[in-house]
């Protein structure tokens, strides 16, 4: 007969009893483990799947650009056909990383386009100015393959009137669509762009920061002209004006400070000039990493007139780098000449060779 109560007895055995709870412990931990794990590899799998770069190793950013100096010594040099002399090359600190001088030419057309008389880019269609600039450039680089060259629009932003207007200060400042025309047309040939400011009777400090959106563009760049600055508070126009070191110091650390705030590449900043008298005290005259000084000699006449007004505004009073301004009209009215340097002679007759060329 059977009897529980013996069996229970008989088999009692604590030892037996111990082991046998161990080994369900052991198969319950086990199961939970490989449960969790089970969980948390599809749990990976699917974030891995809906995000693929998660999985993907952090990359280390890029190494900051760094400017060749090798490069911009020789392009330096290059434009004074390896004779330093004249106070050529200019002491100063490098740019930048991104400066687009002395290693590269500018080729850019001047105007407004209101205007027909102020220039090329008010006397054509865009689409036919741009053809028209474009064939200047393959001439430029043509003439020296070793610079490559860049397209400009260089357009008046600010332009001296022959009357007072609303303010007073004989200038008009163009309306920002204007300016916006001007960035669109650029953008198709890849350009760069210059605002030109003529202040009249006004000054830098009240016209420069109001073009602060368009300056904290990377493309966009500054020119001033000292012939409309009239300090003497006569008309523009009735005489040649005039601009101080102070006055380019404080255009060029403007710059400078976009340039720190915006974390652009340099800015070059374009001084219009063809006597002595348009800039004075150049001697105190800044340099700085962050900007490139272009003193432009932008008069016109017959080649030997203007390769003088050259030698005496630009390679007897060095500033930084050099424009050269050629006149499709004005250059061609004197008889017998009435012919335009071509870039062969700009090349050869002008100390330095100059890295900005201007049409008008």
């Amino acid at each position: 007969m059977y009897n529980s109560a013996t069996v229970s007895k008989n088999n009692f055995n604590p030892k037996t009893i111990l082991s046998n709870i161990l080994l369900l412990s052991c198969i319950f931990l086990f199961g939970c483990n490989t449960s969790s794990g089970q969980k948390n590899q599809a749990s990976t799998v699917a974030t891995t799947k809906e995000n693929p770069k998660a999985a993907e190793p952090i990359k280390p950013p890029a190494p900051p650009p760094v400017l060749d100096t090798n490069l911009y010594n020789k392009s330096v040099m290059h434009l004074l056909n390896d004779t330093a002399k004249h106070g050529w090359p200019v002491k100063g600190p490098y740019p930048l990383p991104g400066a687009l001088l002395p290693m590269n030419r500018i080729v850019a057309y001047y105007g407004n386009f209101y205007s027909t008389h102020m220039g090329v880019l008010g006397e054509y269609p865009p689409d036919e100015m741009l053809k028209r600039l474009m064939a200047e450039v393959k001439k430029w680089q043509k003439a020296d393959p070793q610079t490559p060259v860049i397209p400009a629009i260089h357009y008046i932003v600010t332009t001296a009137q022959g009357q007072p207007g609303k303010g007073g200060k004989y200038r008009l400042r163009m309306p920002f669509t204007q300016i916006d025309k001007a960035l669109e047309i650029a953008k198709k040939i890849n350009a760069v762009v210059f605002l030109d400011v003529q202040v009249g009777q006004s000054t830098l400090e009240q016209e420069i920061p109001l073009l602060e959106k368009y300056l904290a563009m990377p493309n966009v760049h500054l020119a001033i002209d000292p012939e409309f600055s009239m300090k003497t508070g006569r008309k523009p126009g009735s005489i040649i004006g005039t601009f101080d070191a102070a006055d380019v110091n404080y255009t060029s650390e403007y710059l400078v400070n976009l340039v720190k705030k915006y974390n652009l590449p340099p800015k070059i900043l374009v001084i219009h000039r063809f006597t002595n008298g348009m800039i004075t005290n150049y001697k105190k005259i800044k340099l700085h990493p962050e900007t490139q000084l272009v003193m432009d000699m932008d008069g016109w006449g017959f080649p030997a007139k203007k390769v003088n007004s050259y030698r005496i505004a630009v390679t007897n009073e060095p500033v930084q780098f050099s424009g050269f301004k050629l006149f499709y009209k004005n250059d061609i009215i004197t008889p017998p000449y009435k012919v335009m340097m071509t870039p062969d002679e700009v090349l050869k007759k002008l100390y330095p060779k100059p890295s900005y060329i201007q049409y008008q």
